[in-house]
Parts: C-alpha cells; sequence; structure tokens
C-alpha cells in the first residue's frame, strides 16, 4: 500500500507530503520498532513525548510522522489535531479495515469481563460462527491461541489481530475493553456491534484519580456501539442507562429489565434461573457458581441477542459453556477443596466468598494480597472484605512490584487486627499457599484470590513463573502423604 492510499484510506489529507507513492510498511507509534518505510505517530503519554523521537524515526527510513504540532519537519511531517485518532484510523486503514469486516462485541466494566467475553465465544461458536477473542488470559484467532500482552493491545496490535481473524474465516470476534485503553484511545475508529457493561467499582483510581474519571472513560466504549446491554442492577449502569448514548438493554434481576432473571437458584456446582424476555420465560441452566454468574449470562445473552441469535438457541447453548481458567476454578476436590480466581477488588472478593460462604460445610480458608504501586486505598477494604466471610485469613502478595511488601502487608491487616478473625501473615505467596494447605482440614475450603490465570508474580522490576496450579498440585500431595494414616 504506498502512502496516499494508505491516508485516504484513513480520510487525512497528505497536507504537502513527499512521496506518496512510495509503499508503507508499517504504522507504529514505537520508535524501536521503526523500520524502512514505516509511518510514525508521535504519542503524548504521561511519562514520554513521542515527537522527541520523530527525528529519529525518519533516521530509521520512516516515510514520515504524523505529529500534533509543527516539528520542522517540513515534507516528512504530517500535523493532525489528534495524533491517537490518527493512529487508529491508519492502523485500521493499513490492514484494510478488519474490524469492519467482523461482528464485534466488547465487554467493560471493573469485574467479569474475561468470563462474558470467554462465554460469548463460546455460544456464538454453539450457533455456527468462528469468532476470535481479545482478552486478559490469552487471544484467540478461532482455535489458535496466542500470549495477550495487554487486555486491549495497542492499535497497531489490535488491527493486526482482527486481520488475522478475517484471513481465519473469522465473522464475529469479542474483547475485553479496558478503561486504560478507551482512555488513551487505542480504539480510535472502531465501532461495535453489541458493547457489554457488567459493572463498576473501585479500581484503577491510580490511573484514573477518581471514579467519575473512571465511569467516564468506560462511557466512551457505548459512544462506539451501535448497541448495549447493560447491568442495570449496578448503580453505574442506570446512570448510564439514564444517558442513553447508544440503544441499549437493561438486564438485571427486577422485573423491569428487559434481560430478567427469576426464580434464581444457586448450588456449589452452578446456577438455574428463568429468564424473563417481554412475554418469555425460558429455563437456564450454567455449570459457575454464584450470583455473579447470573449477571455475565444475562449480558452475554443480551448482547448475542443484538447480533441477531434466537434467544432459545442462546439459552440452550448457555448450557452446554465449560468454565474459565483462574475464575472460580476448582483446582483440587478431595479431603478438602482447593478454589483460585482473579478476585483483587473488594467487590470481587465480596462477590466471590459470599458465593461460596454458605456452601463450605469447614472452614473457609481464604488467601490474598494487594498489588505494589497501585491504589492503597483499596487494601484496607479488601481486607475488610475478607474478614466479614473467612475463619481463617492468608496474607500475603500479589505483584509487589518494587513496592516494600511489607508496607503492602501492613496497610492491608491495619483495619482487621481486632476482627477476631484469625489471620497468618507471609509475604512470601509460594510459602503462604504451603502453609494455607498444609493446615487445611477435612471439609474446608481454601480459596486463593489475586492471581486467577497469571502465571507470574512481579518483584521489583523482575517477573518471575509463578504458577499457583503446580503449587497446589504439590503441595496437596504432600498432604495426602502426611494424612494417609
Amino acid at each position: 500500500m504506498d502512502l496516499q492510499t494508505l491516508l485516504r484510506g484513513a480520510a487525512l489529507e497528505p497536507d504537502g507530503l513527499q512521496d506518496l507513492q512510495v509503499t508503507v510498511s508499517m504504522v507504529t507509534s514505537n520508535s524501536r520498532k521503526v523500520t524502512e518505510g514505516a509511518v510514525f505517530l508521535c504519542l503524548v503519554g504521561r511519562s514520554s513525548d513521542g515527537h522527541a523521537y520523530a527525528a529519529q524515526a525518519l533516521e530509521k527510513g520512516a516515510i514520515c510522522v504524523v505529529a500534533q504540532r509543527d516539528l520542522g519537519l517540513g515534507a516528512r511531517q504530517l500535523v493532525v489535531g489528534d495524533t491517537r485518532l490518527a493512529y487508529g484510523l491508519l492502523c485500521s486503514a493499513f490492514y484494510g479495515h478488519p474490524s469492519k469486516k467482523l461482528k464485534l462485541v466488547g465487554v467493560t466494566g471493573t469485574n467479569g469481563k474475561t468470563t462474558v467475553t470467554t462465554l460469548a465465544k463460546q455460544v456464538l461458536e454453539q450457533a455456527g460462527h468462528k469468532v476470535g477473542l481479545i482478552g486478559t488470559i490469552q487471544n484467540q484467532i478461532d482455535t489458535l491461541s496466542l500470549p495477550a500482552k495487554f487486555t486491549t493491545p495497542e492499535p497497531e496490535d489490535l488491527h493486526a489481530l482482527f486481520a488475522s481473524m478475517v484471513t481465519a474465516g473469522c465473522d464475529c470476534a469479542v474483547m475485553e475493553v479496558s478503561s486504560q485503553a478507551l482512555d488513551q484511545g487505542r480504539l480510535c475508529g472502531v465501532t461495535f456491534d453489541a458493547a457489554i457493561f457488567t459493572n463498576l467499582t473501585q479500581d484503577h483510581l491510580d490511573y484514573h484519580g477518581d471514579m467519575e474519571h473512571y465511569f467516564s472513560a468506560k462511557r466512551q466504549l457505548f459512544l462506539q456501539a451501535r448497541s448495549a446491554a447493560v447491568n442495570a442492577d449496578d448503580a453505574y449502569g442506570r446512570r448510564l442507562l439514564a444517558e442513553a448514548v447508544c440503544p441499549m438493554s437493561a438486564y438485571g434481576t427486577a422485573a423491569g429489565c428487559d434481560f430478567a432473571a427469576a426464580d434464581i437458584q444457586q448450588r456449589v456446582d452452578g446456577v438455574s434461573f428463568t429468564l424473563v424476555h417481554g412475554e418469555q420465560r425460558i429455563p437456564v441452566q450454567f455449570g459457575m457458581p454464584g450470583l455473579f454468574s447470573v449477571y455475565n449470562i444475562l449480558a452475554v445473552i443480551a448482547a448475542c441477542r443484538a447480533l441477531g441469535l434466537e434467544l432459545d438457541a442462546i439459552c440452550r447453548a448457555v448450557a452446554g459453556c465449560h468454565g474459565v481458567f483462574g475464575r472460580a476454578e476448582v483446582l483440587y476436590r478431595g479431603a478438602f477443596t482447593v478454589i483460585c480466581d482473579f478476585a483483587h477488588t473488594a467487590d470481587a472478593l465480596e462477590n466471590l466468598l459470599s458465593t461460596l460462604r454458605p456452601f463450605v460445610p469447614g472452614r473457609l480458608v481464604v488467601l490474598f494480597g494487594c498489588a505494589g504501586q497501585r491504589d492503597r486505598t483499596k487494601r484496607p477494604k479488601m481486607a475488610s472484605t475478607v474478614a466479614q466471610y473467612a475463619d481463617v485469613m492468608v496474607i500475603s502478595s500479589d505483584n509487589p512490584r518494587n513496592e516494600d511488601p511489607y508496607v503492602i502487608l501492613e496497610d492491608t491487616v491495619s483495619t482487621i487486627r481486632d476482627r477476631g478473625v484469625p489471620y497468618h501473615l507471609e509475604v512470601d505467596r509460594y510459602y503462604a499457599i504451603r502453609w494455607a494447605i498444609e493446615q487445611a482440614r477435612p471439609n474446608d475450603v481454601v480459596v486463593l484470590c489475586g492471581k486467577g490465570h497469571e502465571n507470574y508474580q512481579v518483584i521489583d522490576t523482575c517477573t518471575v513463573y509463578f504458577d499457583e496450579h503446580e503449587i497446589v498440585a504439590e503441595a496437596v500431595k504432600e498432604w495426602e502423604r502426611a494424612h494417609q494414616n
């Protein structure tokens, strides 16, 4: 593709650029990746300004740089009002606008994004579609799994993924949409056929500053959607419904919702309810426990209906869906039970532990930690939530980064010392897990919160391999040997 064709495809004017017939090799905002024939975007970030690397990009062979101000580069620069918008438009054009060839579902919210996207993919596949997925755990092109660096990739990688999906024959794609990605304009130029809002609770305030800015970032998705499914039982969901920035369907447990769950039955191995949609009442079965599972399924049902699937077929497909790796996942079921989950906010812990508590015949042992260099105000809230449900608390590390892990533990434990709930402090998560399982008694349930699908710990500036699945398997074998008689 030549430069003139690329610019026209992105609805950008050449504005005096030379060499419009030269072939474009790539579109990038990373000066380290620039090769001969690249178009380089100067993005302004929180800690760096891409304009400082424009000359370097030209020296490495870039055709031109796209900037937000005149850099004095003459015919080698294109000045635009918003380089983030231009980045998205140029990447889309470079790959032939692949997102326009897919039925696209975007999911945003504090909790539930990974589960909802995974279940939506499974339902669409059962309906005969080939589906791509972009998310926290992995990216998928039909059945091919690829590692995921970010929940929502940068435009250069995002549109390359969309293009690969189209080449592989996919006609649908589902993706997690993070608030940071929306705030940074990574989805500029992308239109969603259906957008889902799951909920909004305190998280990422180290980035957004306050809940109002956090909500505002999430709201952006619905300005780019043809239809939306919104959780009406969530306060921010009701606010979004009231603003109605696109055609919206409400889901929840209230009778007035477009997609309502009635007669909810919870079990240790799943949930069932009656879906009420207008005059229709359809039984729904799903094999993951918890009230949050009801909301996740309602979101999937509403979005898939917006894509044109029949309601009866969607509900039948839900019954055939399987669980999600690292989400309320049972790692061991024997004399006692071990479960891992990604819950790392007070709200997520509340949802998980309140679900499990009624089904625990022995003690509920909860291991959790709080991340380093993240919102410190979450830490006592998380501890207080765990203290409401746990018989024993094990407080450890969860990606301390280069913050002192002992300071994190002190922040976490500060509000629960007088709660009367026994707690054990162990800064090394490996030994914390081992301790929790060594102390397990028959009929106990040990819940490991925070890591879920993650197989690493971030300590100082290093990312080290850390797979709780393997650690639990090793510890359980030792427990079983010690209790053979």
